[in-house]
């Protein structure tokens, strides 16, 4: 039998990601285990996704009974877990229509085109402009790449979609500055999470809404990261009492089932007339399936509740680690997305301290280079919680 190793990935693999030098190969709850059988606390949920865990026992077993009974069936037919879903983010959240993708970047280029033909369709062509904050990440694709605030990622690529403007994050005077009535819509993260996890304020996102009434522009949140309790609340606008117009919502949605979601409101979503829009696999009945049960599960407001108190006992226990070690300027973040902010040292060298907390076996994330990221599935249970906590403190001290 073939063994794969690290060492494989750089022989047959495209070389856009430098992967970990171990390999995980089996996962349950927050524990991983590598191909050497060394046990990792798994405090990434693979960047948010798996927020339950891995290889949640009640979802595993809906992903095993639908996959006997229907895997695909394309948009030429409708299915009944799609239909089951989508009644269910209506039912919770502000949104009356929903349409299902695969992706974080594909939920997000299917609110900007719904966005701008919207504007089209009531106002003309000559309202495109769309507003989007420095530092802010959207996606890969060449619409939403173009569209974050973070140039490494877009440029190289040829000419980028025109009418884009940046702005910086949390700063309401230079969306003032900016916005008229060209302006399509306005899109923004709850939580920056990519460059440092940095909440917005409330007053931000309420003059963003008031902004966008006021020049008859669209509001657009992008909850990928930050939705499905992942902020302490089932959506992070709930938290923050803003409703937007289009919210997409991905990675933890199936738990790491690829599927992803665009929310919005009955008007907005006629836009979108048969044929305008579409995807090969979004909506598919396995992967909504699975999200239906993910949806009951987190949306509980009891769950919701742990997840918040365990947002407050993680920040407390780096808090704690920063008394004596001295590593930290801030933690901040809402619920179980955590972001701790290095002290000058240390600059530049998150990615250095995010592999040697591996080698204490821990897996923890990276915000930039200068923050560390934390984000362990909602459910993380007390022992495992401890165990990585404390790894973590070893990794720490040894510094």
């Amino acid at each position: 039998m073939t063994q794969y190793t690290r060492a494989t990935f750089d022989q047959v693999l495209i070389q856009n990601y430098e992967p970990a030098d171990f390999i995980p190969v089996r996962g349950k709850g927050s524990t991983v285990w590598d191909q050497t059988g060394k046990d990792y606390i798994d405090f990434t949920s693979g960047v948010a996704v798996n927020s339950l865990g891995h290889c949640p026992d009640d979802v595993v077993e809906v992903l095993k009974r639908q996959a006997d009974i229907l895997w695909h069936s394309s948009n030429w037919f409708t299915n009944e877990p799609v239909l089951e879903l989508a009644s269910k983010l209506v039912e919770k959240t502000f949104a009356e229509r929903v349409m299902f993708a695969n992706s974080g970047a594909e939920a997000n280029e299917a609110a900007l085109k719904l966005a701008r033909r919207y504007a089209v369709d009531h106002f003309g062509y000559q309202k495109s402009k769309i507003i989007s904050f420095k530092q802010s990440f959207h996606g890969r694709t060449l619409f939403t790449v173009s569209v974050g605030g973070q140039p490494k990622y877009s440029d190289g690529f040829g000419p980028k979609p025109a009418d884009i403007v940046h702005v910086p994050f949390n700063d309401l005077a230079a969306v003032k500055a900016v916005i008229d009535d060209h302006t399509c819509a306005v899109i923004v993260e709850p939580i920056q999470g990519e460059s440092g996890v940095l909440p917005a304020t409330t007053e931000f996102l309420q003059g963003l809404r008031a902004l966008c009434d006021q020049h008859q522009a669209l509001l657009i949140f992008d909850e990928v990261q930050t939705g499905l309790g992942r902020s302490g609340e089932f959506f992070a606008y709930m938290h923050y009492g803003v409703i937007p117009d289009i919210l997409t919502s991905a990675k933890a949605l199936a738990n790491g089932f690829p599927i992803s979601a665009m929310l919005t409101t009955d008007k907005i979503s006629k836009s979108f007339a048969p044929g305008v829009h579409g995807t090969t696999f979004g909506g598919n009945p396995l992967a909504c399936a699975v999200a239906v049960k993910v949806v009951d599960i987190i949306s509980e407001p009891h769950f919701l509740q742990q997840v918040r108190q365990r947002s407050q006992q993680l920040i407390e226990a780096l808090e704690k680690i920063n008394e004596t070690a001295k590593l930290f300027t801030t933690v901040r973040g809402h619920g179980l997305l955590i972001g701790a902010e290095l002290v000058e040292q240390y600059h530049g060298k998150a990615a250095e301290l995010r592999k040697k907390a591996g080698e204490f076996g821990v897996m923890i994330l990276v915000a930039g280079p200068d923050v560390l990221r934390f984000a362990p599935a909602l459910n993380i249970s007390d022992e495992e919680f401890a165990l990585g906590m404390q790894r973590f403190a070893q990794m720490v001290a040894s510094l």
